[in-house]
């Protein structure tokens, strides 16, 4: 079999492709050809020449940046062959946020695949990850690739919030959540959990929450948290109720004229306790997108590859365990990742 690194090998921009002639994900500048595994900024960057990724990935790109952020545009459904110089290319569930995709290479006889981001948890959003057999070389993200990230049950964290509603009628909760897959993701649990009510939302979230429920993802009742300061009084219609927006957008003077807010922000790094004190945050949801520890190691076990690559993340420990189980592992020391911005 051939090397690995004839068919993938990492770059200044990201992993390039050489007999294909594409990369995947890059990071730093613009390429001829990108081929991207879901719609985060931290890999879904604008003015590459082509770009080939899900019709969801690409919907989100447009949304986010423009309709013009490629010259060309290449839409894939999971499972679709798609061949680029000879190199065949598909893509497998990721379970990341919506349209999220690992990217399946295969070349003479080589079976590479790129998770990008993934969780193995289930997403009410987003399609669930599904590993790839017969997989030679994995290439994983280790976002929390360390034995001290084990997350909660989600549905938990879910009601802790609510329970907290409960008990705090006469405040305003105030989640802190990522425009794009947290929000909708957060939204959706509580309308499981029975939360009916309307929720509010900061405008960042509109664009990205329409664009979830266009392709079939219903989040309920929604309405756009502003506040008429004209209007005497508009602000107690928030007592007791859930408002979402970026996290930075409870720090300005939005977030502080809600009455009595309770800060809250539902992220994997929540589990750092110092972290969630420096943020003033008093109800930390250890909610994430990412795969946990026993995630990662229990996905390396499942797939079993020849050769297990780590990025995006802790690295280092993660070869050390690969190394303990007898596996093939390096770090690929990818830069340009912003490894706790998206979580």
């Amino acid at each position: 079999m051939i090397r690995p690194d004839l068919l993938l090998h990492p770059t200044p921009k990201g992993l390039y492709c050489p007999p294909g002639d594409f990369y995947i994900d890059p990071v730093r500048g613009a390429v001829d050809r990108a081929v991207v595994t879901h719609g985060h900024a931290d890999h879904a960057r604008a003015g590459h020449g082509a770009v080939l990724a899900t019709p969801e990935t690409l919907a989100i790109m447009e949304a986010r940046y423009g309709e013009e952020f490629t010259t060309s545009r290449q839409p894939v459904e999971y499972g679709e062959t798609v061949e680029i110089n000879g190199v065949t290319v598909w893509m497998s569930p990721a379970g990341h946020v919506l349209g999220s995709a690992q990217v399946v290479v295969e070349w003479k006889g080589l079976r590479m695949v790129c998770t990008g981001d993934y969780k193995r948890r289930r997403d009410p959003t987003c399609r669930q990850f599904e590993p790839v057999p017969g997989t030679h070389v994995f290439i994983s993200e280790a976002t929390f690739g360390l034995p001290v990230f084990r997350h909660p049950d989600t549905d938990g964290e879910i009601r802790k919030l609510l329970d907290s509603v409960a008990m705090f009628p006469e405040r305003t909760h105030l989640v802190g959540v990522y425009a794009l897959g947290k929000a909708q993701r957060v939204i959706k649990l509580l309308r499981e959990a029975g939360y009916n009510e309307t929720l509010y939302i900061h405008g960042a979230l509109e664009k990205l929450c329409k664009l979830y429920e266009d392709h079939g993802v219903a989040l309920g009742p929604l309405e756009t948290a502003t506040l008429d300061t004209k209007e005497r009084g508009a602000q107690e219609r928030f007592r007791g109720k859930i408002v979402l927006g970026p996290p930075s957008s409870f720090h300005d003077k939005w977030g502080r004229r809600f009455p009595d807010p309770l800060p809250c922000f539902a992220s994997g790094w929540m589990s750092v306790r110092q972290r969630a004190k420096q943020s003033g945050v008093e109800l930390p949801l250890i909610i994430s997108d990412h795969a946990d520890w026993d995630e990662l190691t229990d996905t390396v076990r499942e797939v079993d590859p020849e050769e297990l690559w780590i990025t995006h993340g802790r690295e280092d420990a993660l070869v050390r365990w690969a190394e303990l189980e007898g596996r093939k592992a390096r770090p690929l020391r990818l830069v340009g990742y912003e490894d706790e911005s998206i979580d």
